[in-house]
Parts: structure tokens; sequence; C-alpha cells
């Protein structure tokens, strides 16, 4: 840690800060600490006015940018430099939406339209009756996917996709059992294309189609992998391969071939303003510095929260049942990047990292968690999520009950309620960020997504650590495979479980 960054933090902890209720004497507290983000069509806004930030803190935090170089790191990352030294990679997922390095986007742009003439082939019926897709992945290759079509595909998919992550043979039972394996294809996600789960998964796959009348399984399968000559030898022909670079990590690969099954289900044409609104954030987070680059912001409240105030968790709570699968997102995108304990250059870090994140749905969270939020004694730092138009044709009470209460938790934490029984007291000053979308269709999910992306970035050049390795997945995957292999010892409590499993030497 440089002298600067150390004089910054030094400087944002002895920071003395006020209440909420204090902060908002000022009148323009709302403005100051809300931004807009405009897409094609409608736009989003980030309220992060209830939060404890200040015109000091945010001083504070712009001087702890400058010093740990978010500038130059922003750059690196957006002109496909490396910014992951452990592997000695870019990271480059913006290409995959317009904004990179030129060639990289180039690179990006061919292999869409590669997408695209195959999954217009599809909808067509180039390649038979297509009405079920099993896509099998884990990881990024599964939560992107799962997430956008589950938002996007409410009222109506274009081909019915079903998306299996688990190794556990009820995850793929379960699809069996709601497609027909006569209208059935099965996309393989993986990197590597080496996966243990994935591709025990997808061999299972394969014997499911061919047992049920299926003569030429292979036929009917989509290779997603940065290494397609993997693919190749697995038996998926190659001009059912689709590619991506290897410079974009699994958990931000939703925008390259790993989102198939999104364009599958949802057309192209939507499949492409998914892509324009997180290129609308990217620009964004391009063109704008300091605290009015709203992913940035985002970031100093999470530092705050996480590293001054020692809050060990945040929330996020989605008032719009459409994103119910937003916090399983983000928990991989933010644990899995920031979850570290070394810096980027291989030493200790000097405070914690990535809180744990969690969330729910609202109005469901109301009447589970939210009591600790209001009156425990940790504090929570919380995210409402909500769009302004619903997603249903029902009578518009419903919408609007769900908005009120929305925007109630967040008045509520802040305000508090005193009371002379102190089991009806609250204490208030709880903190929360609104984040509210005029609509939520494909351009909206796509900003939603690379706003937290960026977000987990910022984030990660705050506290000086690199968010595109994942080493810590890697341990429990090794031992497993010495499980399976035999003839190695392990404790005395694993040797008895295995033995009691029947899997013991």
């Amino acid at each position: 840690m440089t002298d600067a960054i150390a004089s910054a933090w030094e400087k944002l902890a002895n920071h003395p800060g006020k209440t909420l209720k204090e902060l908002f004497q000022d009148e323009g507290r709302v403005d100051d600490f809300s931004g807009r983000i405009e897409l094609p069509e409608g736009g989003i806004l980030f309220d992060w006015s209830k939060t404890h930030l200040d015109a000091d803190l945010v001083a504070g935090f712009e001087d702890l940018a400058e010093a740990a170089g978010f500038a130059e790191a922003r750059a690196k990352l957006l002109g496909g430099e490396i910014v992951n030294p452990t592997e000695g990679r870019a990271a480059e997922h913006t290409a995959q939406r317009g904004v990179g390095k030129e060639a990289s986007v180039e690179e990006a742009s061919a292999l869409h339209q590669r997408m695209k003439i195959l999954v217009e082939a599809i909808h067509e019926g180039a390649l038979g009756e297509v009405k079920h897709l099993i896509h099998v992945g884990i990881g990024g290759s599964a939560l992107g996917p799962a997430l956008a079509v589950d938002a996007l595909t409410r009222d109506l998919a274009l081909v019915d996709v079903h998306v299996v992550s688990n190794i556990d043979g009820c995850a793929l039972e379960e699809a069996f059992n709601a497609c027909d394996p006569a209208t059935t294809m099965i996309a393989v996600a993986s990197k590597t294309f080496t996966t243990i789960e994935t591709m025990t998964n997808a061999e299972s796959a394969l014997r499911w189609l061919s047992e049920n009348g299926v003569h030429d399984p292979y036929g009917r399968v989509v290779a997603l992998t940065a290494y397609p000559e993997k693919a190749v030898e697995w038996g998926v022909d190659e001009t059912r391969i689709l590619p991506f670079n290897e410079g974009v990590g699994g958990r931000y690969s939703i925008w390259s071939s790993i989102g198939f099954p999104i364009a599958l289900a949802i057309g192209w044409e939507d499949f492409a303003a998914f892509l324009e609104g997180a290129a609308a954030v990217d620009r964004h987070f391009r063109d704008t510095d300091g605290a009015a680059n709203l992913c940035l912001r985002a970031a100093f409240a999470d530092q705050y929260y996480t590293r001054i105030k020692g809050c060990q968790t945040r929330a996020c709570f989605a008032y719009d049942e459409r994103l119910a699968l937003l916090p399983d997102y983000l928990q991989q995108l933010e644990m899995e990047s920031n979850g570290k304990s070394v810096t980027a250059a291989g030493e200790p870090v000097s405070g914690p990292t990535a809180p744990i994140t969690w969330g729910g749905v609202g109005t469901d969270a109301q009447h589970a968690v939210f009591q600790l939020l209001h009156q425990g004694t940790n504090l929570v730092p919380v995210d409402f999520i909500a769009s302004i138009a619903p997603g249903d044709a029902l009578d518009p009470a419903h919408h609007r009950i769900l908005l009120m209460n929305c925007f109630a938790q967040g008045a509520a934490l802040m305000a508090g309620k005193q009371s002379d029984d102190p089991a009806r007291c609250y204490p208030g000053d709880r903190p929360s960020a609104t984040i509210l979308c005029d609509d939520l269709g494909a351009p909206e999910l796509g900003a939603l997504i690379a706003f937290h992306e960026h977000r987990t970035f910022a984030n990660a050049v705050l506290m000086g650590i690199n968010p595109f390795d994942q080493f810590g997945v890697e341990l429990g995957k090794e031992i497993a495979k010495q499980i399976e292999a035999g003839g190695t010892s392990f404790d005395a409590s694993t040797e008895a479980l295995l033995e009691k499993a029947g899997l013991g030497n």
C-alpha cells in the first residue's frame, strides 16, 4: 500500500459522519446523490441519497480512487490490456457489448453474427422442430442464462429453455420430464469444455436423447466454448460450435456465446437490445469521472460500510418477481470476484474485502429477514431494485402495493421509530440505495448487470485486489478428484463420511 492510499484511508476512517436525518437537512441531497443512466428507450435511476455518503466522504473517496489508480485501471480494462496479473489475461467482456479494444470488438461482432445465424436457423426450422433447449453449464455459464431467461420470458419464450447446473441428477431429470426428446436440443456451455459437472451432465443428456429414439444425439448439441477444438474432439459438428474469446471470464460471459439460450428464447432483436443496454452503462462508466460515475459512487458507499463501518454483509432485494434470480447472480459476481485476502501484488490486504452478498424478493422477504434489518444488531446496507412499469396485466393495485412496500422499507430503515416499549423501538439511521427502472425489458436487464459488473471492478481497484481470478474454487474440486482416484488419506471426519456413504478406499 502506498503512502497516498494509506493516507486516504486514514482520512476516511477519521471522518466524523452524520446521521441520515442530519444529512437530509440539505434540501439538495436527493439531487446530489441520485443519478440516471439513459437507455435507448427509458432509463434507470440510481438513488444513493439514503446512504451516509456526504460531500467530505465523497471527496475523500475520490482522493482514494486517484491514489489507487482508478482511471488507469479503467483504461486498461476497456483497452484490452492485462488486468488479471495472476493469469496474465485481459478481461474483455465489455468488448462483447461493443466497448473495448477495436480488434476485440470486431471479433465479438463476428462471433455474434455466427450465433445470430444459428439462432435464426433454429427459429426458421432448419434444424427440425425445436421446442425445448436444455442448457448445461455451471457457475457463470448457468447463472447468467438462468437469470435472463427467467426475467425476460415470463410472457412468451420462442423456445422453452431449461438451465441445468447441478451435478445432482434430480436437476437433470426435472429438465428431462419437462421436455420432449424429439424436439429438444442440448447446449453445452463450458469455457474449457472439460468441467466435470457440465460434461457429466452433457453425457447423460446425450444418453437420454439416444434412449428416447433420437438417432443422432450429437446432431442436437450446440457447444459454447473458448476451446472449440475440444468440442470437436467430444463429437460436436463445428457448424454448431459457438466460440468466445478466452479473455471473457465465466461470470462475465453472459454477453458472449454463453448467451445463446437467451437469444434462442427471446429472439435476436431483443438479445441485441440486451447488449445495448449494457453498452449504455459501459459508455457512462468510461466517460464519467469521480462520484458522477454511478458505478464508482456505489463502490464508495460499499467501501464505506465494509471498510469503515465493519459491515460484513450487503443485501439486495428485488421488488420484481422477474428479478428473483438476481441476488444469486450477484453472489457469484461479487463474492467470486472480490472474495480475496491478498492484493493484486500478492501481499496481504490491509482490511476487509468483499462482504457477503445476499438477498431475496420483495414482498416475500419482508415477512422473513426484514426483522433483522430493522431491529437486529447487524448493520446491513440494502439495495432495493424495482420497475415503475409492471410486469403483469392484472389489476394495477398489485404493482401499486408492491412499489409502496419497496419505498416504505427504505423510508422505515432510515427514519426508524421510537417507543417506550423497547420491543417496538426501531433505531433507524440504517442505509439503503434504490435502483428504479422505468421498465424491465432486455435493455434494462443488460444495464443492471453491467452496472454491477463495473461496481464490482471499482470496488476491486479501491481495495487493490484482482477481481478476475478465482483460485478459491479449485481446492475442493482437487480433493474431490483425489477421492475419486482413491489411495489418498484424509482427516478422520472425512474418512468416516466417505466410509458411511460407501465411497471409502
